[in-house]
């Protein structure tokens, strides 16, 4: 817990399910979200969590994030507390050099977005792309998950130019 700093970039193609050691469904809700805060619900795993998350910082890179273990009986009755919209998704670990890269491929009305996260422990720390890394979108508000619950990937998948 503490700062978290962490870039995101698009996927390109399927190479990092084989590549993958581990994968996890997750279900995620919001219960609230607002001026770059927000309170999480999430199961991952047959696990339940709560987190809370502070205002990115430098451009989107960082933010203070406090995450708690709960039951998963605790996370399905805070489901009922969430905003509207649901985050479903697969994540899918990666090794690369010394870093895991988390690649979430997202269903429902996110279906066909596919990011990848590294998280660092300096915001100038180098770390090794893997071939599956594409364009970055670090701090672009649209790819925050809070952002497409209200606003998914299927409204908007045709403006991006990747």
């Amino acid at each position: 817990m503490g700062m978290e700093i962490e870039r995101k970039f698009l996927v390109l193609g399927s190479d990092y399910k084989q590549r993958a050691y581990t994968s996890d469904r997750i279900k995620q809700g919001y219960i609230c979200s607002g001026h770059g805060r927000t309170v999480r619900v999430r199961l991952r795993g047959g696990r339940g969590y709560l987190t809370i998350k502070g205002p990115s910082l430098d451009g989107g890179l960082s933010r203070y994030e406090f995450e708690k273990e709960i039951t998963p009986e605790e996370a399905e009755q805070l489901f009922h507390l969430c905003e509207p919209g649901i985050i479903d998704k697969t994540r899918y670990l990666v090794k690369s050099g010394q870093h895991t890269f988390e690649v979430d491929e997202f269903y429902g009305d996110n279906q066909g977005l596919v990011m990848a996260e590294v998280e660092l422990s300096a915001p100038d720390e180098p770390f090794e792309k893997p071939d599956f890394i594409g364009k970055e979108v670090t701090g672009d508000r649209r790819f925050y998950n809070s952002h497409l619950r209200k606003n998914p990937f299927c409204l908007w998948r045709e403006d991006l130019a990747v």
